[in-house]
């Protein structure tokens, strides 16, 4: 059997985490939607489909085929929607062609026999118009936003934490330290460094440490909470629920936040139900709310629209490569797109900042333009020892010309308060 990962049409739903990304790359819990659902299936026969201006991105990190439509032929095929949430959810593993959709609608998977596959695809889409296959009804958990994903956080990492079957030291927790709640909680990884002065508490849900990391003095980690690969904490208030890293720089307080990584919130500063991509900076005391002073639900300005969460608790949407300055305040359900660099004004920002902005003395522009963004990421990276390619400037300057009505419009609004 082979395995078909695809993101449908709502990818702008997920914005500004998905300009960058294919949906099935965002985490929730320490994996992304994709590798919870390539690890129900003992199969390395696996392709996916996304965006056509990410494929070439994507299959650089997954190392598989994308959107190879050759692919599709000469096996019984499970084609999987990339939005499931398959924290707890099983998907179905044999049996005649079926086709599962939501009860509004939305494909959620495809399985078919190979007698049964359609020959001479022009596309997937192609392929699941022709398919013939009995359809059915079913409940499947399906992200709509990425603020669903930072709500189902927690549950990810319990999940993650348990199909991973380990737990243990293998690397050095120094002396003073306490490990409140079961042991078999906890993994450490080797050559992790946990300094003096360091609480982990296990009581709430697991905590898994990848190889490499180093928590320093005075940090306090709650599970469910997952740390990764040569991160870094420094005396930081880690509430449960977060996802770190890879190679983050973490201080200050984090609540049910997933951090992307090569990025940054090195100081103090509230970070709370939140999700923040890849190569951010977020500078000293920036600070986040993620909860309404009326204690009603959060609603957020996504694409031109006003979405009701639903939830109480929202924070920050950022996406890939946005700076902010020192002191730089997020209302509630704020999205801040990507490749921003953001002064503080004293007062939150604007709910919803288009990407590639500049942000200065509360005003939104231009700045000096997408070649000094681009000047500032490839320092970022370097430092990281991480290399800015052809392929990452075309990404960008798809985003740049994907972005360039919304980011025009928010420039001409913040214009005229200043002209009059």
């Amino acid at each position: 059997m082979k395995l078909v990962i695809f993101e449908d049409s709502r990818f702008e739903d997920f914005y500004p985490l998905a300009l960058s990304r294919a949906v099935f790359e965002l985490k929730c819990g320490w994996h992304s939607l994709a590798e919870k659902i390539e690890r129900q299936y003992a199969t390395s026969a696996i392709g996916y489909f996304c965006r056509e201006w990410l494929a070439e991105v994507v299959k650089r990190r997954l190392e598989r085929p994308v959107n190879d439509v050759s692919f599709l032929a000469g096996d019984d095929l499970l084609i999987v929607n990339g939005r499931v949430l398959c924290n707890d959810y099983a998907l179905p593993r044999a049996g005649p062609s079926e086709r599962g959709v939501t009860a509004k609608g939305d494909l959620v998977y495809l399985r078919l026999e190979k007698k049964d596959v359609p020959e001479n695809v022009a596309s997937l889409d192609d392929l699941i118009g022709k398919a013939n296959a009995k359809q059915v009804t079913v409940q499947a958990p399906m992200a709509k936003h990425a603020w669903d994903l930072m709500l189902a956080n927690g549950a990810g990492l319990a999940a993650d934490f348990q199909a991973a079957g380990r737990y243990g030291v293998n690397g050095t927790i120094e002396e003073p330290h306490a490990v409140r709640g079961p042991k078999d909680r906890l993994y450490v990884g080797k050559d992790v460094t946990i300094h003096p002065f360091v609480c982990i508490d296990v009581t709430g849900g697991p905590v898994y440490i990848e190889e490499g990391a180093e928590v320093h003095p005075y940090t306090r980690i709650e599970g469910p909470a997952y740390i990764g690969p040569k991160s870094l904490l420094l005396g930081a208030k880690l509430r449960e629920g977060c996802t770190i890293g890879p190679e983050c720089r973490v201080g200050g307080e984090v609540e049910e936040s997933i951090i992307h990584g090569y990025s940054n919130k090195y100081h103090d500063g509230f970070l709370g139900h939140a999700y923040v991509g890849e190569w951010v900076n977020l500078g000293a005391l920036t600070t986040n709310s993620d909860l309404k002073n009326d204690y009603t639900s959060v609603e957020v300005m996504l694409n031109g629209r006003t979405i009701d969460t639903g939830s109480t608790k929202v924070g920050a949407m950022i996406g890939d490569h946005t700076k902010t300055s020192i002191g730089t305040l997020f209302n509630t359900g704020a999205v801040v797109g990507s490749m921003c660099l953001l002064m503080a004004t004293g007062q939150p920002l604007p709910k919803s900042i288009p990407s590639f902005a500049w942000l200065v003395n509360g005003v939104i522009t231009k700045g000096f333009g997408k070649r000094a963004l681009y000047a500032t990421a490839k320092t970022a990276m370097s430092r990281r020892k991480v290399t800015w390619t052809e392929v990452d400037e075309a990404l960008w300057d798809k985003v740049f010309e994907l972005t360039a009505e919304e980011r025009g419009a928010a420039i001409k609004r913040r214009r005229k308060p200043v002209a009059r």
